[in-house]
Formats: structure tokens, C-alpha cells, sequence
């Protein structure tokens, strides 16, 4: 058996600063900025090698996606954009994933709740109430393909955020 970890990271705090602009424009605050270098770096620290990243198109995702490669020395050309993980459909999250390619071992997914926190309880035994922004829940299981993901639970898993260092 091989293993797989999938890491699911919510976006850093976005900022409420600016009128007339799209939700899915809304840029991260100062606050999410530093902590999402905060929790990449306690990534970094648990030695994570991502293969892939895979981010919503919201520039607070996306920007929080970026970090998190510059922290983990991830090539920033090589994020993926899906716009699946912004439409926030549990179903459709946990279907990419599935076809995550057996190559992959360590994958990141950035977007939002409440879709985040609904996917994180049904792979994992523990409950949350609550990914907080750029919170991690990392999930690793032994299966050799994704598409397995969800059929077992995981044999190891860490949710970690930002509060727990303040």
C-alpha cells in the first residue's frame, strides 16, 4: 500500500475593505496574509512535499495558495485553478480528488467553506465544527488510488490553525 495525503486548506481571512467588488475578487486581508505564511510554514515544519495544488479562482484562495507554494517551494506555474472548488459542492470536490492521478501523494486543495468543513467530516472520524480561515486538515490514507479515498478512514490525520499560536 501507498499512501495518500490529502491536505485541505481554507483561504486566509479575506478583507471586507472594498465596495463594488465580486465576491469572488474579495482579496485577503493583512490578517490572512500572515497567517496563511504562518500555517504554510507549519507545513513546511511537518516536512510536506506537495505534488500537486489545486485552488478556487478566488483571488483570496488563489493568493493563499500562492504562500502556501512559496513556503513549501512548490512551482507556482504548476497551481491549478478549478472552478469547481469555488462553486463549493461537497460532491464535486470529493470527485476531483477521486481523479487525482495515482502519481500523486501530497495534494493541496484551497477554497472555502462551508464546502471545506462538510468535506473534511465525511472523509475523517472526528467531527469539526469549523475549518477556521486558513485552518489545515490533512487526511492520510493507505490506498493506492485516490478514487479509493473515502472507503476507509484515514490512518492519520492533524487539523491545525491559526488561533493555536496566538
Amino acid at each position: 500500500m501507498s499512501e495518500k495525503t490529502l491536505h485541505i486548506v481554507r483561504h486566509g481571512k479575506s478583507s471586507w475593505d472594498y465596495e463594488n467588488i465580486s465576491d469572488i475578487d474579495r482579496p485577503l486581508s493583512p490578517r490572512g496574509i500572515n497567517n496563511a505564511y504562518l500555517m504554510a510554514k507549519k507545513l513546511s515544519e511537518r516536512k510536506v512535499v506537495p505534488d500537486r495544488f489545486i485552488t478556487s479562482p478566488a483571488n483570496r484562495a488563489l493568493y493563499t495558495s500562492i504562500i502556501f507554494s512559496r513556503v513549501l517551494k512548490f512551482p507556482y506555474e504548476k497551481i491549478q485553478i478549478s472552478d469547481s472548488i469555488y462553486m463549493g459542492y461537497t460532491d464535486d470536490l470529493l470527485e476531483l480528488v477521486k481523479s487525482q492521478d495515482k502519481s500523486v501523494s501530497n495534494l493541496l486543495i484551497f477554497g472555502h467553506n462551508p464546502a471545506f468543513t462538510a468535506m473534511a467530516n465525511q472523509l475523517m472520524d472526528n467531527y469539526l465544527d469549523n475549518i477556521p480561515t486558513a485552518g489545515i486538515v490533512s487526511l492520510t490514507y493507505s490506498i493506492e488510488s485516490w478514487a479509493e479515498i473515502g472507503k476507509t478512514s484515514p490512518s492519520k490525520d492533524f487539523f491545525d490553525y491559526p488561533k493555536r499560536y496566538s
